[in-house]
């Protein structure tokens, strides 16, 4: 694959343009909202059948947890949201851009899935500060996040 610049990426088959600052930090909020969304209409239910789980969060060290839990529920999340909806997630049809491999092509449930788990990890939202926007979770998964309007994706995918 050869590197024309670092915001498209040319091929036989493909042209690549990958998404900016901009709409990375729109996908980010919107995802995060959705997140929280879920996150609140799951746990509201949970807590009024076993209210002593309220208790928990008040206890020492409880807030650590919860902030690890959330991390790691919103990683889950985001890979099962890109598996399913095939690179996409709310934030990224919202601002019509998409996940896909380093070659244009979909990617898989498996690399969604690990493209979500790499979000856990701390600090990986600033990975995505620099002159190019290649985050961690990007870059551990040979991904990319392309403007679907301006890629020209294999056909098919």
């Amino acid at each position: 694959m050869e590197l024309q610049t670092q915001e498209s990426i040319f091929t036989d088959e493909t042209s690549l343009e990958m998404a900016g600052h901009g709409r990375r930090l729109a996908n980010y909020v919107i995802d995060l909202i959705s997140f929280y969304i879920v996150l609140i209409a799951v746990t509201v239910p949970i807590t009024i059948v076993y209210p002593d789980l309220l208790d928990y969060a008040d206890s020492p060290g409880g807030n650590l947890l919860d902030r690890l839990f959330a991390m790691l529920a919103y990683g889950i999340y985001m890979g099962v949201v890109e598996a399913v909806f095939k690179g996409k997630s709310l934030g990224k049809l919202i601002t019509g851009t998409r996940a896909v491999n380093e070659d244009g092509t979909e990617i898989s449930a498996k690399t969604a899935f690990l493209r979500g788990l790499s979000r856990a990890v701390p600090f990986n939202a600033f990975s995505a500060f620099g002159a190019w926007c290649h985050p961690w979770h990007d870059r551990w998964t040979d991904t990319y996040v392309v403007d679907v309007k301006k890629s020209i994706l294999p056909l098919g995918k």
